[in-house]
C-alpha cells in the first residue's frame, strides 16, 4: 500500500505503542513541531493519534527515516532493502544503538545522507533540518 505524501515526510522505523519507548517519544515529537511523520513498526497502535504501520509499507516522498531497529535486525529484518529499495530517503537517522557501518556504506553508495545522532536531541537543538533543507522542502 502506498502513500502519496508531499517531501518532508518523516518515516519512524522501529516505533512502538508504548509511550516510554524513545521511537514513541520521537514521533510525538515530531508532529508536535509540526512535521509529517509515518510509524512504522511491528506491533499495531497508535501513536498520538497517528496510526503505527506494520510490515514494510511503500510509502513515498520520504524525506527523512529515523532509525530505531538495532543493528542485528536491521539486516535480520531485511531493513537495508526496504530503506534503500522502497522507501529512498534522502537522509537516515541512526539513532543511539542503531550505530552500523556496514549499512552507513549502503547507504552512502546510493547518495543518502547518514547522521550518527539523535532524533529528539537535534528536535531540541532545532537542528533537525538545516536552513538549506528547508528550503529544499
Amino acid at each position: 500500500m502506498a502513500n502519496e505524501i508531499k517531501d518532508g515526510l518523516t518515516v519512524v522505523l522501529g516505533a512502538s505503542p508504548n509511550p516510554s519507548r524513545v521511537s514513541n517519544m520521537a514521533v510525538r515529537q515530531l508532529k508536535n513541531r509540526g512535521f509529517e511523520v509515518i510509524p512504522v513498526g511491528i506491533r499495531k497502535g497508535e501513536i498520538d493519534g497517528i496510526a503505527i504501520q506494520v510490515g514494510k509499507p511503500a510509502i513515498q516522498h520520504v524525506h527523512t527515516v529515523s532509525l530505531y531497529i538495532g543493528p542485528a535486525l536491521q539486516q535480520e529484518q531485511g531493513m537495508y532493502d526496504y530503506v534503500l529499495q522502497v522507501l529512498k530517503p534522502r537522509r537516515v537517522i541512526f539513532n543511539p544503538g542503531t550505530e552500523n557501518p556496514e549499512f552507513y556504506s549502503k547507504c552512502q553508495e546510493k547518495g543518502i545522507q547518514v547522521l550518527p545522532a539523535c532524533t529528539l536531541v537535534m528536535l531540541s537543538l532545532g537542528t533537525y533540518f538545516s536552513d538549506q533543507e528547508k528550503t529544499q522542502l
